[in-house]
């Protein structure tokens, strides 16, 4: 699909989309239930389809209604192949849920994610002493269960994806787990993970994000749970409000664990117009300066930030390149070649990347089948002298379905 861009004035209202991050763990911890769970508008996003058919597939019951699903676990050896789709969060949490099990299940993925290297899962599933392989390093993945406890050292300096599986999973070892983690990346995706279980009922005791206690024989409790707003997402409308007019996003907690709450400090930076409502932020349009950021533990947010720095005056330094290799592209390179179509000066140095304000013209870019990377185009697009045409935009799908609806809303 291919979609353009005209220079434009945002000015309006929208709701966050639902956050696929928040509804794919909720999804899975409530297949692991004996008896219903109804989770609340859990959104349509790709990831999230992926998540209801392979629990689906893992024998679960699932009612999808209007705005919620009804879920009635638990998991049993799945009869087929689990195919997560291109969720990162899916694959691995979903070979920690098969590490329950006492019989073989295989994984695999569709698009970008059978690019993507899984040896960090591979050694860290094996660590635990769970039968694991992959194809040298990448999917499919076979696991075979079960999780024996006791304790065991992980490396988290790739994706702290693979620590959340585990914990979902570890309360069903054998014996109370102990987990050791070196160089934990993401933190605040985790916290948003033990939050997400002590909702259901389990408990894990985190010392100081290095030790993580789970005991045993614990039980996740069915209940209701809502799925709050995406932050991610709303980045994207949130900087479009900054660059391009004065936008307000509903649907936000706004003292919410999501990583990429993170944006409301960068902008703070930058010197955006902010009003922070109850469950809304309203952002306009000032003058912008340059900035410096670490987006380390919220590497999701360097496509929006970009988006951001190229409007700013001078040049905005952004910290925690290394963690973008392993996303739907080379999230670095990628923003590095196609905000260049566009005029953007950015530099990749290390870890850094910096970003000098640009004006920018227009032109054709593709998303590299990256869901924020076409997002991030978009908002770019807003800013620019001439029309801005964005190929493979259908990759949105992955997280934000509405997103070209949502932002074609506000623009004037």
């Amino acid at each position: 699909m291919k979609k353009s861009i005209k220079p434009s004035e945002v000015r309006g209202i929208i709701q966050a989309p639902a956050s696929k991050s928040v509804a794919q763990r909720a999804i899975a911890i409530a297949s692991l239930t004996k008896g219903k769970s109804r989770i609340l508008f859990p959104g349509h996003s790709e990831d999230v389809i992926s998540a209801i058919r392979v629990c689906r597939a893992f024998g679960v019951h699932i009612d999808e209604q209007t705005k919620s699903l009804i879920i009635e676990g638990v998991i049993k050896t799945p009869e087929a192949i689990l195919n997560c789709g291109e969720s990162g969060l899916g694959i691995r949490m979903f070979s920690s849920l098969a590490a329950i099990l006492e019989h073989p299940v295989i994984l695999t993925g569709n698009g970008s994610l059978v690019k993507r290297p899984m040896g960090v899962l591979e050694n860290s599933l094996r660590a635990l002493g769970v039968e694991c392989s992959t194809n040298s390093g990448y999917l499919p993945i076979a696991v075979k269960g079960p999780i024996p406890g006791g304790e065991v050292k992980l490396d988290g300096s790739y994706s702290s994806q693979v620590l959340t599986g585990i914990l979902i999973a570890a309360p069903f070892a054998r014996k109370d787990l102990i987990i050791h983690v070196n160089n934990l990346q993401s933190k605040p995706y985790v916290d948003l993970t033990i939050d997400i279980m002590r909702d259901f009922g389990v408990q894990v005791k985190n010392e100081n994000n290095e030790v993580f206690r789970v005991k045993k024989d614990q039980k996740y409790v069915p209940g209701k749970f809502i799925v709050e707003g995406d932050w991610s997402g709303a980045a994207f409308m949130i900087v479009a409000g900054a660059v391009a007019g004065k936008v307000e996003v509903k649907n936000l907690v706004t003292n919410s664990l999501q990583a990429d709450r993170a944006i409301m400090n960068a902008l703070k930076l930058a010197g955006a117009e902010i009003h922070t409502g109850e469950s809304s932020v309203q952002v306009g349009r000032k003058e912008l300066k340059a900035f410096e950021f670490d987006a380390t533990d919220c590497p999701d947010l360097f496509p929006p930030l970009v988006a951001l720095a190229v409007c700013c005056k001078g040049e905005t330094i952004i910290k925690g390149l290394h963690r973008l290799k392993g996303k739907e592209s080379d999230r670095g390179i990628t923003l590095q070649q196609e905000f260049g179509k566009l005029g953007a000066e950015i530099i990749l140095d290390g870890d850094t990347m910096s970003v000098r304000g640009s004006e920018l013209h227009g032109g054709v870019v593709h998303s590299h089948e990256d869901h924020r990377i076409a997002m991030a185009l978009a908002i770019a697009g807003l800013q620019a002298t001439g029309d801005v045409l964005i190929e493979g935009a259908e990759a949105i799908n992955k997280s934000y379905p509405e997103f070209f609806e949502d932002l074609d809303r506000i623009r004037k």
